[in-house]
């Protein structure tokens, strides 16, 4: 079975007002205000995936800002994952930007409201089927995945519902890249330190954070962590993939397309063409993440 853990859909009216959404939200807007940047919608990753020969798709929300895209896309997302009868994996956003919360006590009225909204939105969200928190960006959203009040509300919803959190990590050196930032690998290491009983998948290949793995500490750290290969061709070599493996493991290491930033058929080909024996393809193809969510 090939399994996408990393695919991006949008509802088809934010897709038609892409302009008008692009100025109020500047993380959007870095990524999609230019009009060849490709969109796409649940039916077109189903599209995609009947050509490619991919059984099912973790489909994610956007860093919104704004409470009522993120519904909206949710909505969205759950609606598109029921209709498509298990094909399509739902991961979805949490409004938690200034969700403040300290050691269990909410600090006034107004942020107990927040919070209290968060947690049955989330509640809701898991009822309906979601299997995943992300792809978060928390710089780009107003808030530190260390060490903050928005972060205690993620790991908990991610532990009380058995949520999986997909991060997008950014590269501490290389080529700056439209939508590069959004979380560094300090912050996400952090995370995963106070956050041991919460699934963890660090987008393309967690900014570089598996070769980190090398420090024993790192490691110990690391086993609540998987990596996803998502836009690996616009970053690295191949090679990656054997040094990744040798490094953590072939069982940390999910295929992702990034779809459509790039067709699901050629990212199989680029995975395909590493050099990865028969029984390592079939872990990284889909063997890793449905052993991950219990698919």
């Amino acid at each position: 079975m090939i399994i996408d853990a990393h695919a991006h859909v949008f509802p088809p009216e934010v897709i038609a007002r892409r302009d008008d959404v692009a100025r109020a939200e500047p993380a959007f807007a870095e990524i999609y205000r230019d009009p060849k940047a490709k969109m796409a919608t649940a039916d077109d990753v189903l599209a995609s995936m009947d050509e490619a020969g991919v059984e099912k798709t973790v489909i994610c929300n956007f860093a919104w800002t704004d409470d009522a895209l993120i519904d909206e896309t949710n909505e969205y997302i759950i609606n598109a994952a029921i209709r498509a009868n298990g094909r399509l994996i739902p991961f979805v956003s949490m409004s938690v930007a200034g969700a403040g919360k300290h050691g269990g006590v909410d600090v006034d009225e107004a942020v107990g409201a927040t919070v209290g909204e968060a947690r049955s939105k989330i509640r809701q969200l898991a009822a309906a089927g979601a299997r995943g928190i992300g792809e978060l960006r928390p710089e780009s959203a107003g808030y530190n995945l260390a060490n903050s009040d928005e972060a205690d509300l993620i790991a908990w919803a991610a532990a009380a519902f058995d949520l999986a959190v997909l991060c997008h990590v950014t590269e501490p050196v290389g080529h700056s890249y439209p939508g590069k930032q959004g979380l560094s690998l300090g912050a996400l290491y952090t995370f995963a330190q106070q956050s041991p009983g919460v699934t963890i998948i660090a987008a393309h290949w967690g900014g570089g954070l598996p070769f980190y793995a090398l420090m024993p500490e790192v490691r110990e750290t690391l086993q609540n962590v998987w990596f996803d290969t998502a836009a690996s061709h616009l970053l690295y070599e191949p090679q990656v993939y054997r040094r990744a493996i040798e490094i953590v493991g072939v069982e940390k290491v999910l295929w992702g397309s990034d779809f459509p930033l790039t067709t699901q058929a050629k990212a199989l080909e680029r995975t395909r063409s590493a050099p990865l024996s028969d029984t390592e393809l079939d872990a990284i193809l889909g063997g890793n993440i449905a052993a991950l969510l219990n698919l």
